[in-house]
């Protein structure tokens, strides 16, 4: 049975405590005290927001973010998150990268996470390429690894496509890069239909099937941290924004990706269909996979030790190599013992 209790015993983190220095940043929903998991009250703490100015429109968006422990001068690694998530997805993993010696940026992605959208701009995958574009250009400014878990893939991938010279390397999460999109609804529909995705039984449901099995309380504690950027003011507008605007579609990009690319996988993974994991490695001209047992579709949360291991593996052992040869690897999805 997975609990924060095992998980914690095998990770020690790295930056402050947050019941013990200096609490969380102000702009954060008052329910975030009530999270009882370390990890993530530790990574809650560190949260800030930085100014982003987007090239598409005249706003200026404080945007938030964890910032490097660690500044290098190898390549950065920067950790998107999934469909109506944020950044306190890599609680677990994050810390672990950093103590690899990494320098880890982990960044919300407009529309979601604890940025500040009281001046709403539109929340459409264009303009959700140019924050992370300026953000990249802004504080980063190099060739990055860039790491998309669920619908953070799709973030990559459209990413990668509009702006190469930023991404040097990239990683996959259990990737949901197949759907279709979303189609325009009637405002009514589209804000009853925000807020069922807020509600707590939903939100229960989904963190029930996303990991491969939980207690009650952990189940309670990880929906409360899963849902809790859903409690700022502007999160239903942003949200039909996105939803009404048509969502991602870059399947027809994925043969266009040539960077050097990790595919995670959970093998028990109930939300996206392992077939299109291997789907995903057939389509993408540079790519390895490695799959994780015994773990559900967010494998940085419920693998942290796996998923660490495996972007360190990737960085250390193909900085040297041209390409990868698809020839020398199993059909079957090879898996991490």
């Amino acid at each position: 049975m997975l609990t924060a209790t095992t998980i914690s015993a095998s990770i020690s983190p790295i930056g402050p405590r947050a019941s013990t220095e200096g609490g969380f940043p102000p702009f954060l929903p008052k329910q975030v005290e009530k999270v009882k998991d370390t990890f993530a009250r530790n990574l809650a703490s560190r949260i800030q927001r930085l100014p982003v100015q987007l090239s598409i429109s005249n706003n200026c968006i404080m945007s938030s973010c964890v910032k490097p422990m660690i500044q290098d001068t190898a390549t950065p690694l920067v950790l998107l998150h999934g469909f109506d998530s944020s950044c306190l997805e890599w609680r677990y993993t994050l810390p672990l990268l950093e103590q690899a010696g990494f320098e880890t940026w982990a960044i919300d992605i407009l529309g979601w996470g604890f940025s500040n959208l009281e001046k709403l701009p539109q929340c459409n995958v264009e303009s959700k390429r140019d924050h992370l574009f300026q953000f990249w250009k802004t504080y980063i400014g190099r060739p990055m690894l860039l790491v998309g878990p669920s619908l953070g893939a799709a973030v990559a991938i459209d990413f990668a496509i509009n702006h190469p010279e930023a991404v040097d390397k990239l990683i996959f999460i259990d990737a949901s890069v197949y759907a279709e999109g979303t189609s325009k609804l009637p405002k009514f529909v589209a804000y009853a239909g925000v807020s069922v995705l807020k509600s707590l039984p939903l939100r229960i449901f989904a963190t029930n099937i996303a990991f491969n099995s939980l207690d009650l309380d952990t189940c309670l504690d990880w929906t409360l941290i899963g849902r809790l950027h859903t409690l700022l003011p502007w999160w239903e507008d942003a949200t039909v924004d996105f939803m009404n605007s048509g969502g991602y579609n870059v399947t027809a990009q994925i043969p266009k990706i040539m960077t050097k690319t990790l595919i995670i996988w959970g093998e028990e993974d109930q939300i996206i269909d392992s077939k299109l994991a291997v789907r995903l490695h057939c389509e993408l001209p540079n790519a390895i996979i490695r799959q994780i047992p015994k773990c559900g579709h967010i494998p940085h949360v419920e693998k942290p030790d796996a998923v660490a291991n495996l972007i360190k593996e990737f960085i250390q052992t193909n900085n040297n190599l041209p390409s990868f040869s698809k020839q020398e690897e199993n059909v079957l999805i090879p898996q991490l013992e």
